[in-house]
């Protein structure tokens, strides 16, 4: 492509035809600030905090939008700017519901950092008539307050774009604009997937998971209560990100050590029945693809993805994996297993899982997620944003601590597990096993590096002993219903198929640490943290999920063989067909 050459702030730079104002700046080393923009998904110069002056343009325009030409000189911080970006933040503020010190996002809060950094004060410059709703709680995993959304768009684009269901958009005109959705129905009544992605890419405090720490403190302050806690692998990248670690840290034994610091009774690793899950599936998937039952076969660790399949495409909810997702599994094996194990009355157990999804608040709701009749398998499911408002307001100096380790009997997880938490990681550990299951023997090679990566869709073919296993791998709805649509054409044909509801993952699940857009617009977030899980899986002593010694006992003591008539009574489930409206 052809360079044109370009002056910021009087800086000289080349840069491809066609790139903008934004995209320039960038290159000579000059952050322009925005709120409304995000890289391929929102890109509509609708804030106005971006503007810059280009010389070859009447008046001021808005870099994310405005191409540059060769020979253009851009101007990001005059004194005009300045002040045009201050009295929009203003403007912004007249119409916001102005209780920052007690807001979710507080100190993380994009408008918040702006108006810091531009002197806006709350002087009620423009004061007058300011919009009044209600705020939506109507959802499992989530809630909206409208009085502090800024009208960016960002959270509808990732619900199109991202995730092509498109249940949140613009609703009315003019001074009267706000983000609902159609007929302004309850987010809670619409089929919303749960993914949580629009909290994720929300520059403010609009949009938030539903904070359940509350609950946690309450059963922990219970001496009736078995408190315990599991924590899904992509935590163990994440959570180190709210206490100023790099991005993809990993920070397991600091972790583990927090939550006893916070009075859990028993910590414990997801990894486990993340093993525990691909004995089942694995198992599940050699014997349907013998007797060629209902395939391809999908996994169903996705509580996001199963419930798109049940609202949009439930022709489909009979090739679904019958298992539990990894944190059903835990659940049920603690208020069974665990519960005679250690003499203890299932009623008394109170099992809290730490998860990067918000999905995973509305799983733990499931009318068939109860492997003792009358009780959930999972009580409470908290967010990594919600553990780290934890840690700090018990006043724990998470970075000062110690490295800790997961109790027994479900402690130990293997690097098969680990790697769930990264697109592809699923069907990654499932093939180390099923290579097993079908050859008799161990894989030569444990990494299967066709199905790594955050690329949308990926892939590959793998001759085992014979048996030609042809797989596929799609991550975030949108490429989880090209996959599906290629599916039902007949274009593609498969016989293993993992999908995860959010675009690389759960590394990049609606709970994880929230990033301002400056660095999602230029650090593959997603990639990073996954980077960190495979050094983790490197690093375990044990990297096949059927060579764990926990498995291998759970199965001798209890559950007998993968599969087996106990094993599908706890373990497995059942779905539904759901009304989109």
């Amino acid at each position: 492509m052809e360079n044109i050459n370009v002056k910021v702030n009087g800086v000289s730079v080349s840069v491809p035809a066609g790139s903008t104002a934004l995209t320039a700046a960038r290159t000579a080393g000059v952050e322009i600030p925005t709120l409304c923009y995000l890289k391929d998904i929102n890109e509509i110069g609708a804030c106005r905090i971006c503007v810059v002056e280009a010389s070859k343009a009447r008046g001021l325009v808005a870099a994310c939008v405005y191409p540059v030409s060769d020979g253009e000189e851009i101007t990001t911080n005059s004194p005009k700017l300045i002040e045009s970006r201050k009295m929009t933040l203003e403007l912004l503020l007249s119409n916001h519901k102005k209780k920052c010190l007690t807001c979710v996002r507080s100190e993380n809060c994009e408008l918040q950092k702006l108006c810091k950094e531009y002197g806006v004060e709350f002087d009620d410059r423009f004061e007058g008539a300011m919009n009044k709703y209600d705020i939506d709680r109507s959802a499992s995993h989530m809630y909206r307050d409208n009085e502090k959304c800024i009208l960016c768009r960002r959270c509808s684009a990732a619900c199109e774009k991202l995730q092509a269901v498109s249940v949140i958009g613009a609703n009315d005109r003019g001074f009267d604009t706000h983000i609902a959705s159609p007929f302004e129905m309850p987010l809670g009544s619409v089929a919303c997937v749960s993914c949580g992605q629009c909290i994720n890419v929300c520059p403010t405090g609009a949009l938030s998971e539903r904070d359940d720490t509350q609950k946690v403190f309450d059963a922990l302050s219970d001496p009736t209560k078995h408190v315990i806690v599991q924590t899904a692998p992509s935590v163990r990248v994440g959570l180190g990100e709210e206490f100023g670690y790099p991005i993809g840290s990993i920070v397991t034994g600091k972790l583990v050590t927090a939550l006893r610091r916070l009075g859990f009774d028993k910590v414990f690793d997801t990894n486990f029945s993340a093993d525990l899950t691909i004995m089942e599936e694995a198992t599940e998937f050699v014997t349907r693809y013998t007797n060629k039952d209902h395939l391809p076969m999908f996994t169903s660790c996705s509580p996001g993805w199963i419930k798109f399949v049940e609202y949009y495409y439930p022709e489909f909810i009979p090739n679904l994996s019958t298992c539990k997702s990894p944190q059903g599994m835990f659940g049920a094996t603690a208020k069974t297993y665990y519960a005679e194990k250690e003499g203890i009355d299932p009623q008394d157990i109170f099992v809290v899982s730490v998860m990067p999804c918000t999905a995973k608040k509305f799983e733990a709701e499931r009318i068939d997620h109860s492997a003792v009749k009358g009780l959930p398998d999972i009580d409470v499911v908290i967010t990594v944003r919600e553990l780290a408002r934890m840690i700090r307001k018990a006043g724990i100096l998470f970075r000062d601590l110690p490295d800790g380790e997961y109790d027994s009997p479900f402690g130990l997880g293997s690097g098969a597990g680990t790697i769930f938490g990264a697109t592809g990681g699923v069907m990654e550990a499932a093939l180390r096993t099923a290579v097993k299951a079908v050859t008799g023997k161990d894989a030569e090679c444990l990494d299967f590096l066709d199905v790594r990566g955050t690329q949308g869709i990926k892939e590959a073919t793998y001759d085992l002993n014979g048996n030609i296993i042809r797989v596929a791998v799609a991550s975030g709805i949108s490429n989880a219903k090209k996959l599906l649509e290629m599916i039902k054409s007949g274009e593609k044909e498969y016989d293993f198929v993992e999908i995860m509801a959010c675009p690389g993952g759960c590394v990049n699940g609606g709970g994880q640490p929230i990033q301002p857009a400056s660095v999602r617009n230029n650090v593959d977030i997603r990639a990073t943290r996954a980077a960190g899980l495979y050094q983790d899986d490197l690093n375990l002593p044990v990297r096949l999920s059927h060579e764990n010694p926990d498995i291998k006992r759970v199965y001798d003591e209890y559950f007998g063989t993968p599969n087996s008539h106990k094993s599908h009574e706890i373990l497995h489930t059942g779905y539904t067909v759901r009304k989109k409206y």
